[in-house]
């Protein structure tokens, strides 16, 4: 029994977790599992999950365990997997925020938003966007499953101004100097909020970005009407959009 659980001590990260039915998947008993607890190899986290003792499971290492034990749906995005793609142009204070989309059924686990890890869990439930622009990344031995830059940044939006204040949203979009044009122009044909597409488009063109100008705005359908990001706010009349007066003024 030693050489099997050390064959798989070898192969998980110390980052992630283990699932029992992974575990019986892979050819280990529920009694074996029931005897490396009671031989502290292992230890229960939550019902059917477990680390090995000594482990420090991170959110991310805990969610790139379930994509591969569990097939878990989800991605990280906005903020957060720009962050992973070396964007960021502030350190947040105290613990920081994974903000992780995931279908409204299943939910991601429960547990993961009463544990103790390094990062709290901002859950998104959201269709807005469809599903372009959901790439694979290498995360210290794992996979993750994240939003490339194009989709991250109209999440960043799409969550403004509750979650994010616009003006470190354009700091984001300014940053973004070398995005994909034909997967940006893919994603606002996509998109289903108008919100989000119009102020897209003002801080794209706004930054001057060369990509911009490859974008065909007349297969990108932005409604009628007003759309409000801020009140008592400037009116932006090309975009038809209300926005604080700190971005409008911003050069």
């Amino acid at each position: 029994m030693g050489t099997k659980i050390n064959k798989l001590r070898q192969r998980t990260p110390s980052n992630g977790i283990l699932l029992t039915s992974w575990l019986v998947k892979s050819g280990f008993s529920r009694s074996e599992v029931s005897q490396y607890l009671k031989s502290e190899w292992l230890q229960r986290i939550s019902t059917g999950v477990y680390q090995f003792t000594g482990d420090r499971p991170s959110l991310y290492g805990i969610l790139a365990s379930y994509q591969k034990q569990a097939d878990l749906k989800y991605n990280i995005g906005a903020a957060s997997a720009l962050e992973l793609k070396g964007f960021s142009h502030y350190i947040a204070m105290g613990k920081p925020t994974a903000v992780v989309f995931a279908p409204v059924r299943p939910p991601l686990p429960k547990w993961l938003n009463e544990a103790d890890l390094d990062m709290n869990l901002a859950e998104v439930s959201s269709k807005v966007l469809g599903t372009a622009g959901i790439e694979q990344l290498d995360y210290q031995g794992q996979t993750l499953t994240v939003s490339s830059p194009e989709r991250a940044i109209m999440e960043c939006v799409l969550l403004s101004p509750a979650r994010y204040d616009l003006m470190d949203v354009y700091y984001l979009m300014e940053m973004l100097t070398s995005l994909r044009a034909s997967l940006v122009q893919r994603l606002l044909e996509d998109c289903t909020s108008v919100k989000v597409k119009r102020m897209f488009l003002y801080m794209a063109e706004k930054a001057r970005h060369r990509w911009f100008a490859k974008l065909d705005l007349s297969r990108i359908s932005l409604g009628s009407g007003t759309r409000s990001f801020a009140k008592g706010g400037v009116k932006i009349p090309a975009y038809d959009i209300v926005i604080p007066k700190e971005l409008a003024d911003n050069k």
